[in-house]
């Protein structure tokens, strides 16, 4: 069964090995592990509904509490804590965009708020119940699952808007496509959720982001139903798609997405190459990515991701070997580690991981083959379970990514953590923290950062300490000109941070598209936009 108050199924663990513990605590320090709240405890402080009674809506306290969070750290703090706050008043599971489109009739004549729910992986706070004295009323699409219509001819496929990544994926290969989207969240995220969040998967660089990949759709909106036809290209006027794209619920309801498919690659491999430094390494995938080679993925950790991951793997034996023999081909203490995959035919899979592996060469580049980049697609989905294993000891787990032009990159990465750093040493605290590009384009990078630091056992001092880390690296994300998100979205936990992307007049005509759709600001409040000022 899922986690109630954590990541995954809750038969899966993914343990911190022995010298993983010991290497968290020479850095951070010990930590203390303390007792989570029950669920049957935090079911218990659900009030009753204010909804009134509708045949699709459940109002029982543990469905109410299932479905009132995502995934961020401040959604864990609240789980684990049992102090959820504000839950949904009721939770609804349509099987159509009929019952759809009568929630939100039903929702807009008693006056609640609708927060739309897919898989619960949000980690910006796009799932948090608004208090108030508002009903709140939360749509949870997962029944919407089915595979609709498969155009072979076009390689086009329409799905139900709530269907999870690996039923997507059965469904297509059944017919011998793929979708090709793989973000870390793909056992438990959802189609809809990849569009209304602008997604990327692990293997962008062959298949491309969510937009890329986005042809068309169904949307129930307070106004009315929004339409999106399909076609291979348009000049007529702006495009709907990047209306829906992006707009976290503020819209209405995506019911049925229609997207471009790929056939099956008859090949895939991922290799890993190791560089001396920093530097070296990203100038080689800079020279990579502006290449063009038909690649699926490049993935590079900077020296203490690399030694991060090195620490996590296990097999202490074998690493050292491959520790003595790296810094025999001169990649010792600052060394970095790079995974590049590619999928398709054959040959065009040797081609490019050929021509990718000399210019890898020009830098210093050590290839040590596929083992590596093998484990890491055997275990790309299961890696998030850390998570779930660091609480247990006590510690914290949380992220941050944005995506800058490659002359801000290095200074964006050293940014980053450096904010986290000074953050948690106002606190006498201390942070590990490490980085790396996650997706590569010609003009830059995604920049991706890792914090891991001691949790103190008290909700409040926890809540303190985690927004004072996440508005200093947000603070130094905009100061560092990045964008606010590369591929998570905005939520309420960056909404601050919006208008220096956009600006007053890019935020006032958001503002103005999604009160079109949704007059009475019934959809999703307090996601993606700013507070409004005075005057606005």
């Amino acid at each position: 069964m899922r986690r109630w108050n954590g990541w995954g199924d809750d038969t899966i663990e993914f343990a911190l090995n022995g010298d993983a513990l010991a290497f968290l605590q020479q850095r951070i320090g010990a930590a203390t592990p303390f007792a989570d709240a029950s669920l049957e405890q935090t079911c218990r402080g659900v009030p009753p509904s204010r909804l009134a009674p509708h045949a699709l809506i459940d109002t029982r306290p543990e469905t109410r509490m299932r479905n009132s969070l995502g995934q961020s750290l401040p959604d864990w703090l609240k789980m684990r804590y049992g102090k959820i706050g504000a839950f949904p008043d009721g939770v609804a599971f349509p099987e159509s965009g009929e019952q759809v489109r009568a929630l939100l009739d039903y929702a807009s004549a008693c006056g609640a708020a609708v927060i739309p729910y897919g898989g619960g992986t949000s980690v910006v706070g796009h799932l948090t119940v608004p208090a108030g004295e508002q009903p709140v009323l939360t749509i949870n699409l997962s029944r919407l699952s089915r595979l609709i219509n498969l155009d072979r001819e076009a390689q086009l496929a329409t799905f139900g808007a709530g269907v999870l990544g690996p039923d997507l994926e059965a469904q297509l290969r059944a017919h011998g496509y793929t979708l090709g989207h793989f973000p870390q969240s793909f056992e438990y995220s959802t189609l809809g959720g990849w569009v209304v969040t602008r997604s990327s998967g692990q293997q962008s660089l062959r298949y491309g982001r969510i937009e890329q990949m986005f042809a068309g759709g169904r949307v129930e909106t307070p106004a009315g139903r929004l339409d999106i036809p399909t076609f291979p290209a348009s000049a007529a006027g702006t495009d709907m798609r990047e209306m829906l794209l992006g707009s976290e619920g503020r819209i209405g309801i995506v019911t049925e997405v229609t997207v471009r498919i790929t056939p099956l690659p008859q090949h895939e491999e991922f290799h890993a190459v190791f560089f001396p430094d920093w530097d070296q390494a990203e100038a080689a995938v800079r020279t990579i990515a502006q290449a063009k080679l038909p690649l699926s993925m490049l993935r590079l950790s900077n020296p203490t991701e690399t030694l991060t991951t090195l620490t996590l793997a296990g097999h202490k034996k074998l690493i050292s070997l491959l520790q003595r023999y790296l810094g025999w081909r001169g990649c010792k203490d600052e060394k970095c580690l790079l995974l590049l995959g590619a999928s398709g035919q054959p040959a065009t899979v040797a081609h490019a991981l050929k021509s990718a592996l000399k210019l890898a060469r020009g830098r210093h580049g050590v290839h040590i083959g596929q083992t590596m980049g093998q484990k890491w697609k055997q275990n790309r989905f299961r890696n998030v379970y850390l998570r779930n294993a660091a609480w247990q000891h006590g510690y914290a787990i949380d992220t941050v990514e944005t995506a800058c032009d490659w002359p801000k990159v290095r200074r964006m990465m050293l940014a980053l953590e450096q904010a986290a750093t000074d953050a948690m040493a106002s606190e006498g605290e201390r942070v590990h923290t490490y980085t790396h590009l996650s997706h590569l384009y010609a003009q830059g990078a995604s920049v991706y950062t890792t914090f891991v630091y001691r949790l103190s056992g008290n909700y409040e001092q926890d809540h303190a300490r985690w927004l004072r880390m996440k508005s200093a690296v947000c603070e130094a994300i905009v100061a560092t000109g990045g964008t606010i998100s590369h591929q998570h979205g905005v939520g309420s936990d960056h909404a601050p941070y919006l208008a220096a992307e956009k600006g007053a007049l890019g935020v006032g005509a958001l503002r103005h598209l999604y009160r079109h759709f949704d007059p009475h600001g019934m959809m999703n409040p307090g996601k993606l936009l700013p507070a409004e000022q005075a005057g606005q």
